[in-house]
Order: structure tokens, then C-alpha cells, then sequence
């Protein structure tokens, strides 16, 4: 059964060539408006990513049971370890019970929807003469957007943990010329992690969809599967990098500047 999901992808995956050539569009395809805002089908398939997660938040939430079986037990050790890794990185359980969720959250979501490029039907299922749905990470929109959230958490969550003072002598510290000019790179690299967050897994997917495509194009019966199996874990490997960021990103935001921690 998934060897014919596959072989049907692969054969999806060839109508991304025309005739002359292979098409690869960067920006996501317009499909119509909602009230003068433009619906994509990217935003199609990031909506069907977020119902399926909601959809699993519910039906895990309701079969919870006192006393676990065999699955639930091996889900409540893969949260357990994943909660323990958080505690430790933030040195504070407290801290983990309020960014645990926000850390799998963006987890899941980059992962299912980079799975998702591998659904049969993405691509190839047309409404007037777009695709209806296609890759969500490979329109910059929502890594761009994901950057921002994970941004503003973290800038948020310095100023909160150890306030405003502090975090801004971070990056603006006037007590010689040097401290002055680290803290002026610092606040320029704190403003590219929006850069680098979102053109890191924009670049990977895209290029993953990019080499699936050429690949499918010239050689379809030998290349896209070894490819396909190779862009899934690409795609796990971006969204715990992403998640891991975050994470470590969070840990240097509540962490007091190195002049208050002697003093």
C-alpha cells in the first residue's frame, strides 16, 4: 500500500514539468479572496495542517485513560523526555510548564506540513488551472511568520524574566567603547534570527521540492524515491532545528548579562 502511495506521488509529482521544461514557481498561487484577502494554497494546506492537529489534540485529550496502555504509555515517556529536556534547558520547570506547548506546537506543525508535500494529490490537484494545495513551508509567508512568533517570544520572555533594564543593557551598554560596539552586534544579530529562522527552512524545503521535481523529470522510475525518503527526514531534521532555536534562543533571552552576574 505505500509503495503504491509513493509510485502515485511520483507520478503526481511529474506534472510539475511542462513540455518544454520544469516549472517551479516561488511565490504560492493565487486561488480567489476572502473579503479582499488572498487566499493561497499554501494558506489551503497550512488550514488542513492546523485542523488535523486540532483534530489529534482532541481525540489524544479524550482516550487518556488513569491507568495507560502500551501506547499511551510510550507517548507519555516521549512527552515526559521532551518535558525533562525543556526543565533542563531553561533550568526551570516553572519556565518549561509555560513554553513546553509553545516548543512541540511549532514542532508539529513544521513537521506535519513538511509530510505533507508527500500526500498524494499535493500538486497535482488543480482549481482553475492552480494547484489547490502545495507545501506550506515553501511559500516564505508562513517560515517568515513562524520567525516572528518565535521572535517576539523571545524578546518578550527577556524583558519579562529579568526586565527591561537588563535585557536592553544586553545591547546597550555604554560602559566602554567595546561593550558599546559588542552590544550593538548583538542587537543586530538578535534582529536576523528572523532572517535566518525563516530563509533556513524556507531554502531547505523549497530546495527539497526543487530536486524532487528535476529529479522526477529526468529519471522518474530511479531517483524521486530514494529522494522522497531522504526530504522526509530533512523535513523532521528543519522543524527540530527550528523548535531547538527557539528553545536555546528563549534560554540566552532570560539569561542576565554577564556584568549583573559578576556584580
Amino acid at each position: 500500500m505505500a509503495t503504491e502511495q509513493i509510485a502515485e506521488h511520483v507520478a503526481e509529482a511529474g506534472e510539475v514539468a511542462h513540455e518544454g521544461g520544469i516549472h517551479v514557481a516561488i511565490a504560492a498561487e493565487k486561488l480567489g479572496e476572502f473579503f479582499g484577502f488572498p487566499i493561497t494554497n499554501t494558506l489551503v494546506a497550512s488550514s488542513i495542517v492546523f485542523v488535523v492537529l486540532l483534530v489529534l489534540a482532541f481525540t489524544v485529550g479524550r482516550r487518556l485513560k488513569m491507568i495507560p496502555g502500551r501506547l499511551q504509555s510510550v507517548f507519555e515517556h516521549a512527552v515526559e523526555g521532551v518535558y525533562d529536556y525543556v526543565a533542563e534547558t531553561l533550568e526551570s520547570r516553572e519556565m518549561a510548564r509555560k513554553y513546553f506547548p509553545l516548543i512541540v506546537t511549532i514542532f508539529l506543525f513544521i513537521w506535519l506540513a513538511n509530510l505533507m508535500e508527500f500526500i498524494p494529490g499535493i500538486g497535482s490537484i488543480l482549481y482553475h488551472g492552480e494547484p489547490l494545495l502545495r507545501s506550506v513551508n515553501t511559500d516564505l509567508n508562513t517560515p517568515l511568520a513562524l520567525a516572528l512568533i518565535s521572535f517576539f517570544v523571545i524578546e518578550i520572555t527577556g524583558i519579562v524574566a529579568i526586565g527591561i533594564v537588563k535585557y536592553g543593557g544586553k545591547f546597550f551598554n555604554f560602559h566602554s567603547p567595546i561593550d558599546f560596539v559588542v552590544g550593538i552586534i548583538e542587537f543586530i544579530g538578535e534582529l536576523v534570527r528572523v532572517v535566518s529562522l525563516s530563509f533556513r527552512l524556507f531554502g531547505n524545503i523549497l530546495a527539497g521540492e526543487v530536486v524532487l521535481a528535476v529529479a522526477t523529470y529526468f529519471a522518474p522510475y530511479l531517483l524521486p524515491v530514494p529522494l522522497m525518503m531522504f526530504e522526509i527526514f530533512i523535513g523532521t531534521l528543519q522543524a527540530a532545528i527550528f523548535a531547538l532555536l527557539t528553545l536555546f534562543f528563549i534560554k540566552l533571552a532570560i539569561t542576565e548579562p554577564h556584568g549583573a552576574e559578576a556584580h
